[in-house]
């Protein structure tokens, strides 16, 4: 009955018409129906007529057979009747009954698996009870016909009954190797998983755990690409060579472990002391857990043994870091402190290797932690000159925006500019060349030493293409990308560097305002990357006043605190991935982790006096809302109240030796819609999004200030005001800003349509860094003799850059 349940429940028989997508299937459909059907039935019956199907048999019941052979509790015998040969096994608890363990007609085939048969049960029924058991016979005797090889004690491990353990040829067996793989009966235990074998292995046989099989492997090897990590600790509680036993492939079990992934297995094997500098195939463990990106094994390591971090393998002297194949991983070595610029034996960083690769994520994790983009590697090539083969247009520009130079020649004399010039594909050949001329690669033809030119020939100082600088391309505001800071990487310089701004004892101050923009702030970072490399003085030195409105003013911050614009724009990419996630809006929490990792979470403002800092906010708890300014220094005494001071309900700022700096960003970069508010405050850009005629007037009220204390021998005058902005917006057209009383459908729908433009079109008005604000700056600084500089990107489809 057992057996026809269970034909019964194959799934052919559970198609039901809706399942089976119709009531008369299709001919082929029929014709598989009825082939499962046979196969079905041939199972079930091989499973009656299979002759070394266990059953139990009364031994009386032979008693008109010949006895063969008799070994035992091991009888064979000739049936008469029948005609085959029928081994029995005497029940020794009873023997009037027993187990028919085959039924056979080729007698030659009888003796052989009856002297099988009689050399291995033995240990078995004469050790335990539980063998006398159809189901436990069957398994047993299936395995001895399986794996003939194998010892008693191979087979005590597979049949996993503890007292057989105890049998003293159990015992003796316990080191056999006499496998198909060579394995030892450990070796199985620990494959299996199976602990309480383990256990009887070697307590009570004594099993050597350094013995390896056919491929070099320990029971340490068997133990790791089993399930079980009870199995693996109870092998680590003794001490064995076994441990970092190096396998026919060079690996250790650690290797091993890493390679699949299993990071409770790397956990206890470096804890029962597995050795991390053993060479492998691929290094060290940890280079195995990088190549096959198992993060949660490097993590383990490192966490184990914080140097592996640097460890360089034998081979290739490579880092782990060069070992990464994505984003994750890279990042996840770069966090914990790794040299991003470690170079090989060939002279490569791990950014050579992932250009190499054509690993474009990998290649902006690396940028984006301060890769030097422009390294010398193999034969001097930079990864530029890698990127040149690799048909990743967008590679190319993510170097170029993190300072690779385009005409730096390698040993062959060859700049990235010629290598794309013998790119075979027109397409990618021309996309690669205009790119190039877009940043102002100026190369011919290198003359390579040792080759002649060709007579008479002047090939050699023939242009590639055109030397004449491309138009630069627009700046698309709403997806900014590594296309829109291509060409200002490569800006020309800066016409208000002057001698004056690198006199360290000028008697005029220089005054900086960085508007906002959120993650457009990359546009002013890379003008004040353009500016310092003109000027070969840091920001924070040629300037000693800096004013910034959210974006701007975390990086004024920044210059504050002495962070290199490269080392921020690397951070301003990894705020696209961190910060800026999901939907509008954004969580606040990391953004304040972030702000609190870059400046600190106990940092007050006046922790740092130079330059003079002033940061925007829009105080949100009263009507009108109040422009504050969040500053390093004493808030400059103008004579007049406070609002506050005339309502007890108006609560007063926070005095700038109290506040923190990270709340300051925060508060300064809470744009409604994108952030919640930071307390009562909310993004200064509402107020003074371009904060250059805020700033001149909190220079000016400073300075007066200064005057009436007395102190007027300390005023320095504004020589030069530099504003910088994020990219100005295209003017559109708008169709309706009409708001009325809709006395239909008709003119509802244009009512919700034109509050919508206005709405926001007076969001704009009050946000719009340029335009009036920039005319209103401009001729404040004019009227009093001060030179005023506005740095921004063009709208879409304006070539000019402002003035």
């Amino acid at each position: 009955m057992g057996d026809r349940a269970q034909l019964t429940r194959d799934p052919v028989f559970f198609q039901t018409e809706g399942e089976g997508g119709g009531a008369s299937p299709p001919a082929p459909q029929k014709m598989q129906f009825f082939g499962r059907l046979v196969n079905t039935l041939s199972s079930v019956t091989n499973l009656f007529s299979n002759p070394f199907r266990v059953k139990e048999v009364a031994v009386a019941d032979y008693n008109s057979s010949v006895r063969v052979r008799e070994e035992g509790q091991l009888i064979l015998f000739q049936n008469v009747t029948t005609r085959t040969w029928d081994c029995i096994l005497v029940n020794p608890r009873n023997t009037q009954n027993g187990f028919r363990l085959f039924q056979l007609e080729n007698e030659a085939d009888a003796l052989v698996t009856f002297q099988q048969y009689s050399a291995q049960l033995p240990p078995f029924y004469e050790s335990s009870a539980q063998v006398l058991h159809i189901e436990v016979l069957q398994h047993l005797t299936d395995l001895i016909r399986s794996h003939p090889s194998w010892s008693v004690a191979h087979l005590a491990v597979e049949l996993g009954i503890r007292e057989c353990f105890h049998h003293s040829r159990v015992i003796s067996c316990a080191n056999s190797t006499e496998s198909e793989e060579g394995c030892t009966p450990l070796h199985l235990a620990c494959r299996k998983g199976d602990r309480e074998s383990l256990v009887e292995l070697v307590q009570y046989c004594h099993a050597q755990m350094d013995v390896t099989d056919n491929r070099g492997e320990t029971a340490f090897h068997y133990a790791v690409q089993g399930d079980s990590s009870q199995v693996l600790q109870l092998l680590g509680k003794n001490a064995s060579a076994g441990l970092n036993q190096v396998n026919h492939q060079g690996q250790t079990p650690l290797h091993l472990a890493c390679q699949m992934g299993k990071q409770e297995m790397v956990r206890i094997l470096l804890l029962c002391n597995a050795r991390c500098n053993i060479m492998g195939p691929t290094g060290y463990p940890i280079h195995t857990a990088m190549k096959f990106s198992q993060k949660g094994c490097a993590e383990m390591i490192i966490s184990m043994d914080s140097n592996q971090i640097h460890s360089k393998d034998p081979r290739y002297g490579a880092s782990p870091l060069h070992w990464a194949k994505n984003a994750e991983m890279a990042r996840m070595l770069l966090k914990r402190g790794c040299d991003v610029d470690s170079t090989s034996f060939a002279g490569n960083t791990a950014l050579h290797v992932a250009v190499m690769r054509n690993r474009f994520d990998c290649v902006m994790a690396l940028l984006t932690h301060g890769a030097n983009a422009d390294a010398r590697g193999e034969h001097g090539s930079t990864p530029l000159h890698l990127a040149m083969s690799k048909d990743n247009v967008e590679m190319i520009k993510a170097l170029i925006v993190f300072g690779a130079e385009v005409d730096t020649p390698n040993d062959f004399g060859e700049t990235p500019a010629f290598i794309a010039s013998k790119i075979s594909k027109l397409v990618t050949r021309k996309a690669l060349l205009t790119l190039l001329r877009t940043v102002g690669a100026d190369h011919r033809v290198p003359s390579l030493p040792g080759i002649p030119t060709e007579q008479g020939s002047t090939a050699s100082q023939r242009p590639i293409f055109s030397l004449e600088r491309a138009q630069p391309p627009s700046v698309s505001l709403n997806n900014l990308d590594a296309q829109d800071l291509v060409h200002i990487s490569r800006a020309r310089k800066p016409a208000f560097i002057l001698s004056s701004m690198r006199d360290e004892k000028r008697t005029h101050d220089h005054l900086l305002c960085l508007d906002g923009g959120g993650v457009k702030g990359l546009v002013i970072i890379q003008l004040l990357i353009a500016i310092e490399k003109a000027s070969g003085i840091a920001t924070k030195d040629l300037f000693d006043w800096v004013a910034g409105t959210s974006t701007g003013g975390i990086l004024a911050l920044a210059i504050l605190h002495s962070k290199s614009m490269a080392y921020m724009r690397g951070v301003y990419f990894r705020m696209k991935d961190e910060v800026f996630r999901g939907s509008r809006p954004y969580e606040s929490g990391p953004l304040e982790e972030f702000l609190k990792r870059e400046f600190g979470e106990h940092t007050k403002m006046t922790d740092i006096k130079k330059p003079k800092v002033m940061l925007t906010g829009t105080l949100s708890d009263r009507q009108p809302a109040e422009l504050h300014l969040f500053r390093n220094y004493e808030a400059p005494d103008t004579g007049r109240e406070p609002r506050f001071c005339h309502n007890i309900n108006l609560k007063p700022p926070t005095h700038p030796s109290d506040q923190l700096v990270w709340r300051a960003a925060r508060s300064s970069g809470a744009a409604p819609t994108y952030f919640r508010p930071n307390g009562r405050f909310l993004d200064g850009g509402l107020l003074a999004n371009n904060p250059t005629l805020d700033a001149l007037t909190e220079i000016h009220e400073y300075n007066q200030d200064l005057i009436r204390k007395g102190q007027g021998h300390k005023v320095k005058k504004l020589s030069i005001v530099v504003s910088l902005g994020t990219g100005r917006s295209p003017q559109v057209p708008v169709t309706c800003v009409d708001v009325f009383r809709p006395s239909n459908p008709w003119e509802l729908a244009k009512t919700v349509f034109g509050a919508k433009e206005l709405g926001k079109m007076v969001v704009d008005c009050c946000t719009d860094p340029d335009g009036r604000a920039v005319d209103r700056a401009r001729a404040w600084c004019e009227m009093v003799g001060i030179q005023y500089f506005r740095q921004t990107e063009p709208p879409a489809g304006d070539g000019h850059h402002a003035g």
